[in-house]
């Protein structure tokens, strides 16, 4: 292949008035971190499937008459296409989603510094638990499934009674205690919760936990 066939295959667009290449495959949060351009992110990590789910990372996208607010770790950019990662839209959704996450998971030192650069200090939103750090990203869950090829992590229940949780509730030999799911964290609340996935390991004898 041709190096002029080669470049006519990277797609041309603009990020915040700023002429780049991406390569087919390639998200607008890739396209954006190989130009170094700096979109936040919280549940975004390289080594697993992106799955949108912090909503932290949207951007704004015009593409002729037609535009939208969207995150850029799950949206293909296509020749021509817009992006704007800092517009007054895309800054008023970040301070929701981070408004909503001081409500979510008020005691991550974390989620409070990155709110405080939006101007986000309080939350109107209901606090359940003034303890809790995790945002339920879904980040240790999926590198225990996609890096590790275990399943020590999974969610209980749905919606906003949805919970970090062992499968039935237990803890569990499959457990490898390699600290993946702590590495990954975004906001370090793995490392309090560790033990409660793994169990004593002083006790794993071959015979399983009492339960």
């Amino acid at each position: 292949m041709t190096a002029k066939k080669k470049k006519s295959e990277m797609i041309n667009l603009t990020i915040d008035g700023r002429k780049v290449q991406a390569k087919p495959g390639w998200t607008i949060l890739e396209t954006a971190r190989f130009n170094h351009i700096h979109i936040p992110t919280l549940c975004f990590h390289p080594a697993v499937k992106p799955w949108g789910s912090c909503r932290l990372c949207v951007v704004e996208t015009r593409y002729g008459k037609r535009g939208q607010i969207a995150p850029s770790c799950l949206i293909h950019p296509v020749h021509q296409l817009e992006v704007f990662t800092d517009s007054e839209r895309v800054k008023n959704v970040r301070r929701w989603v981070l408004e909503m996450l001081l409500a979510e998971c008020p005691a991550s030192r974390e989620i409070k510094e990155l709110a405080a650069q939006y101007g986000i200090t309080s939350t109107r939103f209901h606090i359940t638990d003034p303890k809790e750090e995790c945002l339920k990203c879904g980040l240790c869950v999926a590198v225990c499934h996609e890096v590790v090829g275990v399943q020590a992590l999974t969610f209980g229940s749905r919606g906003v009674k949805k919970q970090l949780e062992t499968p039935y509730r237990i803890p569990n030999s499959a457990c490898i205690g390699c600290g993946c799911c702590v590495s990954v964290c975004p906001t370090g609340a793995l490392q309090a919760r560790l033990d409660t996935v793994r169990g004593d390991l002083s006790r794993r004898t071959g015979h399983g936990f009492a339960h």
